[in-house]
């Protein structure tokens, strides 16, 4: 992979993820499936769905590695992209593996990764991640991902009131 490119917030996430499917012209019909941990991934899934919903492309989601629940991802007006109850038959251009899939006390392994990516020979294979989990999972030394974006979420501030006030009426 070439030297990394260093961007900020959900654009850098997004750009360099909708940028990789147009240089490799991606359009109208083309799967790309997202494998990812159901409820903890799907948001970013979403996310990476809506960035590129204007290709064309058929966007699929799999929870963890289980390709026989694949699910369409469908736009919802008003409200954004949205994992649909429609069964879909794979045949993917790109599989995106999000990195939930390599946390502790996820129900996946690398090597079932492998073998699910090897069905699959003449994809792509696009690796996002939070905070260096497929490298600290040790996935790197195992998949070679035609593209990985790592992203950071520090620091993280949280504020909070100490207690909830009775003069919430006032609102």
């Amino acid at each position: 992979m070439s030297d990394p490119a260093f961007l900020t917030g959900v654009p850098g996430i997004l750009r360099p993820f909708k940028q990789y499917l147009e240089k490799n012209h991606l359009g109208k019909g083309d799967q790309v499936v997202y494998y990812g941990v159901p409820g903890t991934c799907t948001p970013f899934i979403e996310l990476l769905a809506f960035a590129v919903r204007g290709l064309g492309t058929e966007q699929i989601f799999v929870p963890y590695l289980k390709e026989e629940q694949a699910k369409k991802i469908v736009f919802v007006e008003g409200v954004g992209m949205q994992v649909s109850p429609d069964h879909m038959v794979l045949m993917p251009a790109v599989q995106v593996l999000m990195g939930g899939l390599a946390m502790p006390n996820v129900p996946v392994t690398v090597k079932e990764a492998k073998r699910m990516l090897g069905r699959h020979k003449d994809s792509a294979i696009v690796g996002i991640c939070f905070m260096s989990m497929f490298g600290k999972a040790g996935w790197l030394d195992e998949i070679d991902f035609d593209i990985l974006i790592d992203a950071t979420i520090d620091p993280v501030i949280v504020s909070e009131q100490t207690t909830i006030s009775a003069d919430r009426e006032k609102y």
